[in-house]
């Protein structure tokens, strides 16, 4: 099984909607691919293991929980290592992230562009990162 890492600022919101969107249909497409998502700075939420958003937007979809892990998790350089492909959902926002904590990553990263709240809403940025997820199943399988 190969594994894709989403990363986010509080492995708190997009992160977890992109993970779980993934596993869905990685799931349903019968791909021996998984995702996992971590966090560049989880302290940035200080409670909650995953917004409210992201659930609504789940539900909407009917994605199940389960495909998103149960907390909120910091990121490492073990989960790198663990991962084929890495992908950090906004350029702007986690680039500098990335350059500060893992430099030596950041040419094997790719960066999408959706930016948090307030320069995106919810279901604008749900629905752009939903778009990415599948355009990349289907580039993998």
């Amino acid at each position: 099984m190969q594994r894709i890492l989403f990363l986010c600022t509080g492995n708190y919101y997009r992160s977890r909607f992109a993970e779980a969107v993934f596993n869905h249909h990685a799931e349903q497409r019968d791909l021996a691919w998984r995702a996992f998502s971590r966090g560049l700075y989880i302290d940035a939420v200080p409670f909650g293991d995953i917004s409210a958003n992201t659930r609504r937007g789940l539900v909407e979809r009917a994605i199940h929980l389960r495909h998103t892990g149960p907390v909120r998790v910091q990121i490492s350089a073990a989960d790198l290592e663990a991962a084929r492909r890495v992908i950090a959902l906004d350029a702007d926002e986690h680039r500098p992230m990335l350059r500060e904590q893992f430099p030596a990553w950041l040419d094997r990263i790719t960066f999408w562009n959706v930016g948090d709240l307030p320069l995106l809403e919810p279901p604008e940025a749900l629905a752009l990162i939903e778009g990415n997820v599948l355009a990349l199943l289907d580039s993998l399988g």
